[in-house]
């Protein structure tokens, strides 16, 4: 198990899916955890309790990441409840395909949002409590093989996706001199309610044959990678990507 006893993770967007996996792993290892939710309150009070009776401590936030004031107050609440910020994670997102012939400003604006602004609002948020912790600190983004390779049917998707890890570059070399590290995480698919619907209708044994490892993701897949980046055991890994995928993308 990666140590993390001490340090206080963000978790944003982390009341379900991955982002509620990473809670789990974080608190086992040791770390303090706050999780930011959107809309789905109950599944966030659920997460802090199931986390509170392993002996571990959490706390649930909501905040809307495309909102600045929103975000802004759920990092402070955070600290203010957990201390000194030592990673965040940025799990906020929504997945939707859309034709580009079909394809209206506000479906891409919506994205757009959620995916891409909600990044840089969150890290824009955290920085501050990054620069007050002397040991800087460690941020990992999702964002995913379509933004790696792209994608016919959901370019709005993939484009956000592609902007996170250029994003994540240049924060990268910028937070270099706070001892903070950026880098991503880019899953394939990975068995969680966003992505359960799109499995199944695709047909589930035709992705898992693309998948060298004969599975589909699992949340504990990324979540077991976003725990090594927030360990000091990546303490010299910075602007990276890893992909988290399987397999799949040595089949093209």
């Amino acid at each position: 198990m990666f140590d993390l006893k001490g340090k206080h993770i963000f978790i944003a967007g982390g009341s379900r899916g991955i982002g509620a996996e990473v809670a789990r792993f974080a608190s086992r290892a040791g770390a303090r955890v706050s999780v930011s939710y959107s809309r789905n309150a109950a599944a966030a009070q659920d997460l802090v309790e199931e986390i509170a009776s392993t002996g571990g401590h959490a706390s649930a936030l909501k905040a809307d990441v495309s909102q600045e004031s929103e975000i802004a107050s759920a990092l402070e609440e955070a600290v203010a409840n957990f201390g000194v910020l030592d990673g965040l994670v940025i799990s906020a997102g929504i997945y939707e395909g859309c034709p580009i012939e079909e394809m209206t400003v506000e479906f891409w604006d919506t994205m757009m949002a959620i995916n891409l602004k909600g990044t840089f609002l969150s890290l824009k948020g955290a920085v501050k409590y990054f620069r007050a912790n002397p040991n800087g600190g460690s941020v990992v983004i999702y964002t995913s093989t379509a933004g790696q390779a792209g994608a016919a049917g959901i370019s709005c998707y993939a484009t956000s996706k592609a902007a996170q890890i250029i994003f994540m570059k240049s924060m990268a070399l910028e937070l270099a001199p706070l001892k903070v590290r950026v880098n991503c995480i880019a899953p394939a698919w990975t068995e969680t309610e966003m992505a359960t619907e799109t499995i199944n209708a695709i047909g589930r044994e035709s992705i898992v044959a693309g998948f060298p490892l004969g599975r589909i993701g699992l949340p504990g897949d990324v979540a077991g990678a976003t725990c090594f980046l927030l360990s000091d055991l990546a303490a010299f890994i910075t602007g990276t990507t890893i992909t988290v995928d399987g397999g799949m993308g040595m089949r093209g």
